[in-house]
């Protein structure tokens, strides 16, 4: 925009001075330049004011949110896997077969046999020894401390949906 628009659309919206007003009066009066002006923009101000302000809706903001909260809810959890873990995983696994391999290798009596092969003589090793009374409870006590830990993880789930599915449908519980 240039002076003359800015100084017209000062006079026009009566945000100029009255020292200003005047001037541009008497530039409109005499320079044609200006007057032309003038005339493009009442006539550009007249159809401004003749236009009709779009209106949002009434629950336009409600939408809105609404839109807001479904795109988050239905966004999937994103849970980064430590790989750590599963290397922790993975080791504790290796080393216990490794272990199981290393004692039953052990366990096996080797001897050599007249007709000129080996002979292997395998015993099974007594484990009774190693389930006694206190180590059975202690399985038994985390096992059913893991049971209860799995069944309130669903509950909290369950009970979760639950409150969302309610929340989505206004409030209104069937």
């Amino acid at each position: 925009m240039n002076s003359i628009e800015e100084q017209l659309w000062n006079y026009i919206d009566g945000t100029s001075s009255p020292e200003e007003q005047k001037a541009i009066t008497l530039l409109i009066e005499q320079d044609d330049i200006y007057r032309k002006k003038y005339n493009e923009l009442l006539l550009l101000n007249a159809e401004f004011a003749n236009m009709e302000l779009d209106e949002p809706p009434m629950a336009f903001k409600y939408n809105v949110m609404e839109a807001i909260r479904n795109e988050h809810a239905q966004a999937p959890l994103k849970a980064r896997i430590d790989q750590r873990i599963i290397k922790g995983i993975g080791l504790f696994f290796v080393l216990t077969i490794s272990a199981i391999m290393l004692y039953a290798l052990a366990s096996v009596h080797w001897s050599a046999g007249l007709s000129g092969g080996t002979t292997l003589h395998f015993t099974m090793p007594h484990i009774g020894q190693y389930l006694t009374s206190p180590i059975m409870q202690g399985f038994l006590f985390f096992d059913v401390i893991l049971a209860l830990y799995t069944f309130d993880t669903y509950l909290r789930k369950k009970n979760r949906t639950k409150t969302y599915t309610s929340v989505q449908s206004g409030g209104q519980q069937k």
